[in-house]
């Protein structure tokens, strides 16, 4: 059996009396794209986080390719590559002056070649030379994928990657994403309040409500497990539960019977 891109076993990581990520465990094969989903608060940022090594955990453990992320973070770190919308970076750089910096970073090869490659891949190349602080929310979104994929990472995290874009570049980028695991055998995880994503990228799902999982599995099985119609549906379920039982069960919040 091939062994996990990403293992992820009793993930647990507590701030004083309040645990933010409660023994949350799931994995990611070679190649496959994986859904991390909840509202703000349900622990999702936390865990990333912490399979990035940025955050210690307060228990269990986090493998990448099959080693310790703790033991090895700086030579496994090499081989992966983060994107966030709410990261920024470096504002006073140009365009291809931040690439530059981030592609020496990795150690990439045939670096300046790489760089157009990325940009015309995320169709800003006619922004090369901009200063990076003068883009547009969309544009600098772009600029982020682009150092993401950079060193053509094996695992790739991704953190609402859509959510300042248009629905034309949104549609682009999600395209983008199913390009790459499909050329590249790129491993990805994907979080997203956008289910349009979801659905269209996503192998399986992991819905996360207050730093548990409450389910895992594929689109069409987490349906059938909320008895919902949508994974709109869920989420808004999930999102408005007060607690665990009526956020996994199959009854709304109300009590009411759920819809057949």
């Amino acid at each position: 059996m091939q062994t996990p891109v990403l293992q992820v076993s009793d993930l647990t990581k507590s701030f004083g009396d309040v645990v933010s990520v409660d023994r949350v465990s799931f994995d990611i094969s070679k190649g496959e794209i994986l859904g991390l989903l909840g509202a703000n608060g349900a622990g999702k940022t936390t865990a990333i986080n912490m399979i990035l090594g940025i955050i210690t955990p307060t228990g269990g453990s986090v493998k990448v390719f099959g080693e310790d992320l703790h033991q090895s973070r700086i030579e496994l770190l090499r081989r992966m590559n983060f994107c966030s919308t709410y990261t920024q970076l470096p504002g006073n750089l140009r365009v291809y002056q931040n690439l530059k910096v981030f592609g020496k970073l990795y150690r990439v090869p045939n670096l300046e070649t790489r760089i157009d490659e990325v940009l015309a891949l995320l169709e800003i190349d006619h922004l090369k030379t901009r200063v990076s602080g003068e883009l547009s929310a969309g544009e600098g979104t772009r600029l982020n994928l682009c150092k993401a994929l950079l060193n053509r990472p094996e695992l790739l995290l991704l953190d609402e990657p859509t959510a300042s874009l248009d629905p034309d570049i949104a549609d682009k980028v999600r395209k983008v994403v199913s390009r790459i695991r499909d050329e590249e055998g790129t491993t990805i995880l994907y979080t997203s309040h956008n289910m349009r994503d979801v659905e269209e990228v996503c192998d399986r799902v992991v819905f996360m409500h207050k730093g548990k999982v409450l389910f895992t599995g594929t689109s069409d099985e987490t349906l059938q497990h909320f008895k919902e119609e949508s994974l709109e549906d869920v989420f808004i379920r999930v999102a408005r539960s007060g607690d665990l039982e009526s956020a996994s069960s199959g009854v709304e919040d109300d009590g009411k019977e759920p819809r057949s």
